[in-house]
């Protein structure tokens, strides 16, 4: 799900950008350094894997293990799909996901409401031999797992640097003035833009000049 978190390092200076395998509560995973831990950008975050820590810079051995794993899911998210639709579980499967450690799959999926997945743990633990985790996800987070280009034309932004979601309401495209056109206003989630949350500030301020000028001008 692209988690932000704080993590310990003993390795020299790492640049933006550098691929590294990181210790979570998860197992090792592959991650990405996005910027340096000083305490303003702690801040920002509501919170971290503060007691984790970086393993290593990430080898070639790491990258081709990573890549063997990615083929993997391929086969087995179309094995799990099959499972489910023989036991007739009413879930949408989104993803299978396998840690770089091997210690685990985590399986993402959505349903309207909550789903009784004992049995079908058992089965997919017996199915593929490993610790099996599942995780019900909302529409948005669906959206930002499987990453979409944004009518914008770049990367949506839920996938990209938002690590959590905005609160949004139709005020906010009204107050903008934008089309109320749902085809228009809705992300590739079916729910309204993030997008229309970044200039809502803006918007009001200039609406709190507009009516302290009015007010003025009658006085």
């Amino acid at each position: 799900m692209r988690l932000l978190g704080v993590f310990a390092q003993t390795e020299p200076i790492l640049l933006y950008g550098s691929r590294v395998v990181v210790r979570t509560p998860r197992g090792q995973e592959v991650g990405t350094v996005r910027c340096e831990a000083t305490p303003e950008m702690i801040a920002k975050l509501d919170s971290g894997f503060v007691e984790d820590r970086i393993v290593r810079v990430m080898t070639e051995t790491d990258e081709a293990e990573y890549q063997r794993l990615r083929k993997r899911e391929q086969n087995n998210f179309a094995r799990c799909k099959e499972i489910i639709q023989e036991m007739g579980i009413v879930m949408e499967l989104v993803r299978v996901e396998r840690i770089l450690g091997g210690e685990r799959i985590i399986i993402y999926y959505t349903a309207d409401g909550r789903v009784d997945f004992r049995e079908l743990v058992k089965v997919l633990t017996g199915e593929f031999q490993v610790r099996i985790e599942m995780r019900q996800i909302s529409v948005r987070e669906r959206i930002k797992l499987l990453s979409n280009i944004g009518d914008c034309g770049r990367e949506i932004c839920c996938a990209h640097f938002l690590h959590e979601m905005p609160t949004i309401s139709i005020k906010m495209a009204k107050l903008q003035r934008v089309t109320l056109d749902p085809s228009k206003i809705s992300g590739h989630c079916g729910r309204l833009k993030c997008c229309l949350r970044y200039e809502h500030d803006r918007y009001l301020e200039e609406q709190k000049k507009c009516q302290t000028t009015d007010s003025s001008l009658g006085e």
